[in-house]
């Protein structure tokens, strides 16, 4: 294939420190299919965000202090505890946890949503919109889930639960599974609203924050939702940490996410040489092995750093971002993009389209080895929601696209990235 010439844009190591939040990554240069190197731009935040230095900083200073934590008599050990258990605390006060409320560190939001299915009580049935994230979709094999469809708008929306909840039987415990941001379409849902109706039905509520929380401030107590589920890595911290934090009292009356040291308080064998196991009631319950220590503090620092800064001044940096990137796409001809509730539903710092012509694969390609863009192409493991909003976006009679392309940014990402990947479209679609 023919190359076309690339742009020549570049972003001085000045200009992508001018962010909020600076990252690490902002002088890393990569090769361009046409000779020479550029900064690489890192346009795939969604997936997993670059971590931020603040967070590198701590991690750092605290790795050669690295050791085991719970049960250990050393000076390390203790001193390793001691941060593990305030890294805790610290997430807590971020997510602005009620009394009785656990914090539980897992590896992920998939790890966490999975370990709140395996503590449902038996019976309980899940309700869940065909348009979330897989992570909030397939967890719940083991309970009656009704599937929502996907709404075209927030009043959609809370009309669906409040009939589908109203038609469950009498007295069945429930739970709402709710997303704060699309992962695919970045628009904001109604969490109040749907929040308000579950209580009106007496269900109970889980928050996938994944795509929310690096982005708007999440508050347990001001949206009341029973539980909330997010990832480190997509919160600028490193090492395969996520949190899942909520009301304890299913969780401490639930078999153990794994069973393994750290989640028991006794165990005895008896005469017929059985095992009997009295189980940790508190976090530790379902944290069994030696946790991921450092994870938990790049977490924490993750939490520290974002609240530094403020979401006013991370709000007001991505949409400028976002006004650069919707607008310029939106002047490219051929090119669409994915919307749930319309052009001008609130936000986060994601945005899908397709490019007439080209398959979504071979664009995300051609941005990368022609413009060092890295962005992200297919489903997003969201395949019913995709689906369907293909299909919306194809022309009547004709074969729609069968993926997207997906762009997807934040509080380090600098203004030069967001103009390159609409100049880089640009050329692609002419």
């Amino acid at each position: 294939m023919t190359q076309a010439p690339c742009i020549t844009v570049s972003t001085p190591l000045s200009a992508s420190l001018d962010v909020p939040l600076p990252v690490l990554g902002a002088d890393v240069l990569v090769p361009l299919a046409s000779g020479g190197q550029i900064d690489y731009a890192a346009l795939d935040c969604a997936a997993s965000a670059p971590a931020a230095r603040a967070v590198w900083d701590e991690v750092a200073a605290f790795a050669p202090h690295y050791a085991g934590v719970h049960r250990g008599a050393g000076q390390l050990s203790l001193r390793a505890t001691e941060l593990f258990e305030r890294s805790r605390a610290e997430v807590a006060a971020f997510l602005g946890c009620r009394p009785g409320d656990q914090v539980v560190f897992t590896r992920s939001t998939t790890d966490s949503l999975n370990l709140l299915a395996g503590a449902l009580p038996e019976g309980t049935r899940v309700f869940a919109f065909a348009s979330e994230h897989h992570a909030l979709l397939l967890p719940w094999r083991r309970h009656p889930l009704t599937c929502l469809p996907v709404p075209r708008s927030a009043a959609e929306a809370v009309r669906a639960v409040d009939e589908a909840l109203a038609a469950r039987p009498a007295g069945t415990p429930a739970l709402l599974c709710v997303t704060g941001a699309s992962n695919v379409t970045g628009e904001l849902w109604p969490v109040r609203e749907l929040v308000a109706v579950a209580r009106r039905h007496g269900a109970r509520v889980v928050l996938d924050a994944a795509q929310l929380a690096p982005h708007r401030a999440v508050d347990l107590g001001e949206l009341d939702v029973d539980w909330v589920a997010f990832s480190g890595h997509k919160l600028y911290a490193p090492f395969g940490s996520g949190v899942l934090a909520g009301r304890g009292d299913w969780l401490s009356e639930a078999e153990p996410y794994l069973a393994g040291g750290g989640a028991t308080r006794v165990v005895t064998r008896g005469s017929d040489g059985r095992l009997a196991v009295e189980w940790a009631r508190d976090e530790a319950r379902h944290e069994a092995g030696s946790p991921n220590v450092i994870g938990a503090l790049a977490v924490a620092a993750a939490c520290r750093a974002l609240a530094a800064v403020g979401f006013e001044a991370i709000e007001a940096h991505e949409r400028r971002l976002l006004g650069v990137v919707r607008e310029g796409l939106a002047s490219v001809p051929g090119v669409r993009e994915l919307s749930l509730f319309g052009s001008g539903a609130d936000r986060v710092a994601v945005v899908s389209f397709t490019v007439a012509g080209r398959e979504a694969a071979d664009a995300a390609r051609e941005l990368s080895e022609r413009y060092g863009i890295g962005v992200r192409a297919g489903m997003f493991c969201a395949q019913p929601l995709v689906r369907e909003l293909l299909d919306a976006e194809a022309d009547a009679g004709c074969e729609g696209p069968e993926a997207a392309v997906r762009v997807s940014f934040g509080a380090g990402t600098p203004l030069a990235h967001a103009e390159r990947l609409v100049l880089a479209v640009r050329e692609l679609a002419a």
